[in-house]
């Protein structure tokens, strides 16, 4: 279970060894035995005892922003970079092997794009999104074939190549998923911070869940995720996370096609920021954004030779990625 504390003046104690939220309306009482994370939000609070409480049964405990971008963490002192596993990391950066590990990681978010447009293709006889998808599908396989075929010797040298076929397959990627969308769903270009409209809104949220969620597992795993591989140059970031949540974003970008395609958000659950032109996710949009990236992470599914929940396949990535680095670092 993961609990979303995000309604304003919502405050979570500890009481009589349970997690208990207090709003307005009453309290409800979660066993600490059955939470996974508990995420608050700016207008909600939590008490110190309530935090011991997480750290004591390994709960995350994660502050985010109105966009869903993490601001912060708890976690319990038994998480931590493990000193072999960070200088492995370090090691693993100025390796001959650093180069094919990127040339799989965009190869793998690529391929993933390809699947989900594929996917979400609509039949022949629907003009012109059939083959608007269907042109996106062959550039982008087209560029995994690039990927593939490039060599060099050391990363900094095909770098800005990669990033620049990354962004052009991503481009074309986000074109055709906009050409199945409802109307007031459509979206022009793939907005950031702040998004100019509510499916990109919606995409950011998403993606700050997925980059708490991969974080958490690399600090669990006892993986450094300020040592990036191929995101190197963001200062005071979490760089590996956004190594490794490539080739994840296509189960984020599923769930919020979904939504979207099936309308499934009521216009009056975006608001508009106060701050910039951008649009923001109300409380019922959150609440089922959220809700519904939960149960997709939790849906149990194969792949590789493990069939678990997509949550514990982020786990399991992340517990094999700091095993990989020591077993590089000894050859």
């Amino acid at each position: 279970m993961h609990l979303v504390i995000n309604s304003y003046g919502a405050t979570l104690i500890r009481e009589n060894g349970l997690f208990v939220i207090q709003t307005e309306e009453g309290k409800q009482s979660f066993p600490p035995d059955i939470v996974k994370s508990i995420s608050i939000s700016k207008a909600a609070r939590i008490t110190s005892d309530a935090i011991i409480l997480a750290i004591h049964h390994q709960v995350d405990v994660l502050f985010v922003s109105d966009t869903g971008n993490p601001e912060g963490r708890v976690w319990s002192v038994k998480y931590g970079s493990i000193s072999n596993i960070r200088r492995a990391q370090l090691n693993f950066l100025y390796s001959p092997a650093v180069i094919p590990w990127v040339k799989e990681m965009i190869y793998e978010k690529l391929d993933s794009q390809v699947a989900l447009l594929m996917a979400i293709q609509p039949p022949k006889d629907v003009l012109p999104a059939h083959n608007l998808i269907k042109s996106a599908i062959n550039s982008i396989e087209d560029y995994k074939e690039k990927v593939k075929s490039l060599e060099a010797e050391h990363l900094s040298d095909i770098s800005p190549t990669l990033r620049g076929w990354e962004g052009a397959a991503s481009k074309r990627y986000f074109q055709a998923i906009s050409s199945i969308m409802p109307e007031r769903f459509n979206f022009e270009i793939r907005d950031r911070l702040p998004a100019k409209d509510p499916f990109n809104s919606l995409l950011n949220y998403a993606y700050g869940m997925l980059y708490s969620k991969v974080e958490g597992a690399l600090i669990k795993a006892g993986v450094d995720p300020y040592v990036g591989i191929f995101h190197r140059d963001d200062f005071n970031r979490p760089a590996l996370v956004y190594d490794m949540i490539e080739k994840y974003r296509a189960w984020m970008d599923y769930v919020v096609i979904q939504l979207t395609t099936q309308e499934a958000i009521p216009a009056e659950a975006f608001e508009k920021s106060t701050i910039n032109e951008g649009i923001l996710l109300g409380p019922l949009a959150k609440r089922i954004l959220i809700q519904s990236v939960n149960d997709y992470l939790g849906e149990i599914i194969p792949l590789g030779n493990r069939t678990v929940s997509r949550q514990s396949h982020i786990d399991l990535q992340m517990q094999a990625l700091g095993q990989f680095f020591t077993k590089t670092a000894s050859i």
